[in-house]
């Protein structure tokens, strides 16, 4: 049965997902190193992780396997998933895949190296309207390809 595990720590779209995995019965964990507020919905857990730089990631890329769905705007634990067989979804509704992953590396890491050469910020957009509803419908299409499959 398909599960769904959420990188919890700075995730905008907990409750989305809460709601969409309760209308499915999907069961939901959250995986962060603290400070979340429980829920008393029974198909939702949380897991509080050590602290430790990538404990929440390597908890996830530990359970998580294929047929899973993966909530994360990590992407080094997006491809992770992937090589379990996963899907995984950003928080803005934008689908990792494996086509894309190795770009998306790449991108990272320029972003890193332009970062320490120009001692500068890279600009990450605000979380919009827009983004919640393309995470939304990226969720329901994602399970709904995983109910036809399974």
């Amino acid at each position: 049965m398909t599960a769904i595990f959420v990188d919890g720590d700075a995730c905008p779209v907990k409750a989305e997902v809460e709601k969409v995995a309760a209308r499915h019965g999907l069961h939901v964990t959250i995986v962060s190193n603290g400070g979340l507020r429980p829920s008393a919905n029974p198909l939702l857990r949380h897991v509080t992780v050590t602290e430790g730089p990538d404990a929440a990631d390597d908890w996830i890329a530990d359970h998580i396997g294929a047929g899973d769905i993966a909530i994360t705007a990590d992407i080094p634990l997006a491809s992770r998933c992937l090589e379990k067989g996963a899907r995984v979804i950003g928080p803005n509704g934008k689908a990792f895949t494996q086509g894309g992953i190795g770009m998306a590396l790449g991108m990272r890491e320029l972003n890193r190296h332009l970062r320490e050469v120009t001692g500068g910020q890279t600009h990450h957009t605000g979380f919009s309207k827009q983004d919640r509803s393309r995470f939304l419908n990226e969720l329901e299409n994602c399970i709904a390809a995983l109910k036809r499959a399974g």
